[in-house]
């Protein structure tokens, strides 16, 4: 066993494979959400261990300043290893033990650091570890790529590279499959990219529920993915099935309620997030989907009737609005919930409510850049629908188109901005920007003899541009 003085303890901690080693900021959560999600993970969830669980809650409660709470929640995480895997209790404990090492160290309290610390470094080398600290286990991958997926969408990537090097070690085991295929999944639905790229979750769905059918959560997923490329009636089966084997968990319920709902059976979806409400009465993303539904059903009533009912109107407003709001107060990063919030106050003729809701979005400095350009798109609709402004629209979405990041958010700017500045030319602008900015997006879809010609007409209402003239310049030059 090594000595070691105070000084040298936080260099020796960073050595440590745990949550506190693995770059997860609180600034990308809300705290309070991530505790409440996790328990309900412990509570409803059919996983072998809740170890890991536990391991992040003693995180969020170190996060919240709640020492003592966290080293209850290691100790629950040292009885879980100590119930499920009996034959392996050490290796299982090395993530466990470098949180008790490190909540120890920020509650000065330096001899239990050192007896963590003894246990990780003995454990390494009893495993045959070149280091001192640290030791490459699929489990502690595992762990740490489930740690990154609860923290947002900027983690995907590195989650997803967790689980690969899990998979190399054992390629065959259901969790690591699992883990895999959500941070695949995930990342597909945040990206914008080709068709190929959108399918690539598919077949690690589908090795995911083979391995492990009774994980009825990945066999949402699977379903929804199959609804992606057209395969709703083989996604609904694996809906029917998975009902069958977990009716009452919120965490089936509330994908399965999202196939309905994007299959137009609206009120199957609701009854199914009520369902899964009467369980989990704060989960946000249960809140969302209901506010989802209302909306449909908002939209398909007045698709119906030029003249919906005022009455019926009203009521679904305000159910959208209940929801989404319960979501931003739940999970204050939830970005999606504050637009659709904004967007439904707007419908509800209630502008400055809608106003104050997207100002305050744009103070949020943690979004990510495809939050952004979402955020850019839905304020200027919102501007044009609205606010009878087509100048700001234009503006907003512009905005949102020079963020060069490929994202859904990026094409709706894009698409709506292209619409409205060829509306403007047809009806005679002579504005030398408009047709700028239509070059530069006849320039992304790699229409470029389109692009030429719009930069020539820039320039020949305004010849003194030399933005105007370098982009014109580039575009002969690439032909």
């Amino acid at each position: 066993m090594s000595i070691i003085s105070k000084n040298d303890f936080k260099s020796t901690l960073l050595q440590l494979e745990c949550h506190f080693t693995w770059i997860l900021l609180k600034d990308d959560v809300d705290l309070d959400n991530l505790e409440d999600k996790t328990g309900h993970q412990i509570e409803f969830q059919f996983t072998e261990s809740n170890a890991a669980s536990y391991n992040m809650l003693a995180y969020v409660c170190h996060l919240k300043h709640l020492n003592e709470d966290a080293l209850k929640n290691l100790q629950k995480a040292e009885e879980e290893i100590e119930k499920n895997y009996p034959n392996e209790t050490d290796r299982r404990r090395l993530v466990t033990w470098g949180n008790y090492a490190w909540i120890y160290y920020h509650m000065n309290r330096y001899e239990e650091v050192q007896t963590y610390l003894s246990k990780v470094e003995d454990t390494c080398k009893k495993l045959s570890s070149t280091a001192q600290y640290k030791i490459q286990l699929p489990e502690i991958y595992a762990e740490k790529g489930w740690a990154l997926l609860k923290f947002g969408r900027t983690y995907y990537a590195r989650a997803k590279e967790c689980f690969e090097n899990a998979l190399k070690k054992e390629p065959n085991n259901p969790e690591f499959n699992a883990g895999h295929a959500i941070a695949v999944y995930r990342l597909e639905s945040i990206s914008c990219g080709s068709s190929e790229d959108e399918s690539s979750s598919l077949e690690p769905l589908r090795r995911a529920v083979e391995l492990n059918p009774n994980d009825t959560s990945v066999v949402a997923l699977l379903a929804l993915k199959l609804q992606d490329l057209n395969l709703a009636d083989e996604g609904e089966r694996y809906i029917e099935e998975a009902m069958e084997k977990t009716p009452d968990s919120p965490y089936f319920l509330r994908y399965a309620a999202k196939f309905y709902r994007r299959k137009g059976k609206l009120d199957k979806s609701l009854e199914l997030l009520k369902k899964g409400l009467a369980v989990a009465p704060t989960c946000s993303f249960l809140h969302h989907q209901m506010g989802l539904c209302y909306r449909a059903k908002l939209f398909r009533l007045k698709k119906a009737a030029k003249y919906a009912p005022r009455e019926q109107v009203e009521e679904l407003i305000r159910l959208c609005i209940f929801h989404f709001k319960r979501v931003t107060e739940q999970k204050s990063t939830f970005f999606l919930a504050y637009s659709d919030l904004a967007n439904m106050y707007a419908e509800g003729n209630k502008y400055q409510e809608a106003e104050e809701i997207f100002q305050k979005v744009f103070q949020m400095t943690n979004l990510h850049y495809a939050d952004i350009q979402e955020l850019y798109y839905n304020y200027g609709r919102f501007q044009y629908l609205h606010r009878k402004s087509e100048s700001e629209a234009i503006k907003y979405y512009t905005e949102g188109l020079k963020i060069e990041t490929d994202s859904h958010g990026r094409t709706k700017c894009k698409t709506a901005l292209k619409k409205l500045l060829e509306q403007r030319i047809q009806e005679g602008s002579e504005d030398a920007a408009a047709f700028s900015t239509l070059g530069f997006i006849h320039q992304l879809d790699n229409e470029k003899l389109k692009a030429i010609e719009c930069y020539e007409k820039a320039l020949e209402l305004d010849p003194e541009n030399e933005e105007h003239l370098n982009a014109l310049y580039k575009l002969r030059l690439s032909i």
